[in-house]
């Protein structure tokens, strides 16, 4: 099974006089050229297609319509392989960008968990932080594809405060792993995989752990360190000029140790040309901020024989 997430940056359908059209690989808040949002997609449908994963996990997918839309009308014509079974619930983010998820695979299990609060799961609320208000800034979505139980997440990012948003994704982290502990008797030895865009800084806070920290010490294998520290990267940001590594793959011990040799890859052909760092080749069409296919590279795994 090759199982791949990505960020596909503010896909959502929109319509203008009876129109659809989908937006473009670019935030709502910075004025682009909208001409631009077609080949964008375009571009994305040729990622997921070159990918040709059976489980991709998605983030920033606007609901359910617009993933359809995307599938009919972008990843079909490209010649990518259908995917039958298409999920995406509604979360909590209000720009309404949640988690989605694409499988060629049947689904078992499909929970959604933008509901969960801090008394539910019995976490001591932060000064500030009301413990009955949704602990997710968008979902953790869990889903069970044979003796696999992916929870796709994307937590909160730096922006605007970064020590504000530190609290959010370290609740965020605690949440999903007291979500692990109860689905599983003992989470050491089922096959399960925390994947998404965590937003975990590169340069961490003064003073303070990585806010994801509950959820990697002691609990989970990063898959990603199987790689070389350098090819890690997985986002660029123009205005500081930094490279990250939000997007995560966080496996239990059991799935690790029976495929020690899966390798993530990360497939940085649709990013924009200012990411210099990158030297492999591009798709055609992609240029120097924009047309891309998302600010952030794919990333895929396989699981020979699962």
């Amino acid at each position: 099974m090759r199982v791949a997430t990505l960020n596909v940056q503010n896909l959502r359908l929109q319509s203008i006089d009876g129109r659809k059209y989908l937006h473009g690989a670019w935030d709502s808040d910075d004025p682009e050229e909208e001409n631009l949002d077609p080949i964008d997609r375009r571009l994305t449908a040729e990622l997921l297609r070159a990918i040709d994963a059976d489980v991709v996990a998605l983030q920033e997918v606007f609901d359910l319509a617009t993933l359809e839309y995307f599938h009919e009308n972008y990843l079909l014509p490209a010649g990518t392989a259908p995917y039958p079974h298409l999920v995406c619930l509604p979360g909590n983010d209000g720009r309404g960008l949640d988690v989605a998820l694409l499988s060629r695979r049947p689904i078992d299990v499909i929970r959604s968990h933008a509901a969960l609060t801090l008394t539910e799961v019995g976490i001591d609320p932060p000064p500030g932080v009301d413990p009955d208000f949704p602990v997710f800034r968008r979902d953790c979505l869990m889903v069970m594809i044979g003796s696999l139980a992916l929870f796709v997440c994307h937590f909160k990012s730096t922006y605007p405060i970064p020590t504000a948003a530190w609290t959010t994704r370290r609740l965020e982290a605690l949440a999903t792993r007291w979500l692990i502990e109860s689905y599983f008797v003992d989470p050491t030895q089922n096959l399960w995989l925390v994947l998404g865009d965590l937003n975990e800084p590169n340069v961490p806070i003064a003073g303070r752990p990585r806010a994801i920290a509950p959820l990697e010490t002691d609990f989970s294998i990063d898959l990603m360190q199987r790689l070389p520290e350098k090819e890690r990267w997985t986002y660029f940001d123009p205005h500081s000029g930094l490279y990250h590594s939000p997007d995560a793959l966080l496996a239990s011990p059991a799935l690790a140790e029976q495929w020690p040799n899966a390798a993530p890859v990360v497939e940085r052909m649709g990013l924009g040309k200012e990411t210099s760092r990158f030297r492999g080749q591009r798709l055609a069409g992609v240029g120097k901020h924009r047309p891309q296919a998302s600010d952030h590279a794919a990333v895929f795994i396989d699981f020979d024989g699962l």
